[in-house]
């Protein structure tokens, strides 16, 4: 699974862990409303975890956020998911021909750019936090 697919999923799960708070938020209830394997969502439930942002309870217990909304950004999320070996959303290409012009430059040419494009991802997503999605979805919810 991707970054932006890990990401997307691990943003779903904390947002129904919320609005689900009173419910039990198994890894079977979280994949329906996914719509993906339970094995997936017990996975990015592993990350969140390890990165404090979920109580994870087996079995029946089910799972709950370990911090407030207000207290979980979305760049947190972001980064409880970004596995290492990936370089963030922008990677450069290895070993190009040395002996071309623009393999011989491209790295240098391209690399402080994709770092600037980085940052700016990371700044924005530092500035939203998961009540502010919370609060987006509950607002788009009818109330039955």
């Amino acid at each position: 699974m991707t970054i932006s697919s890990r990401f997307s999923v691990a943003i779903h799960i904390l947002s129904l862990l919320e609005i689900n708070k009173d419910g039990v938020s198994t890894s079977e209830y979280i994949s329906g409303s996914v719509n993906t394997n339970p094995v997936v969502i017990r996975r990015i439930m592993s990350m969140l975890n390890k990165a404090g942002l979920v109580e994870v309870r087996p079995g029946v217990a089910g799972t709950k956020l370990s911090r407030k909304l207000c207290d979980i950004t979305l760049l947190d999320i972001y980064r409880a998911v970004h596995v290492v070996e990936e370089d963030g959303l922008f990677a450069v290409h290895d070993h190009p021909n040395p002996d071309c012009p623009v393999g011989r430059n491209i790295q240098s040419a391209i690399e402080p750019i994709f770092s600037m494009a980085q940052k700016a991802l990371e700044k924005t997503l530092e500035a939203v936090t998961l009540q502010d999605i919370v609060e987006d979805i509950s607002a788009k919810t009818p109330v039955v």
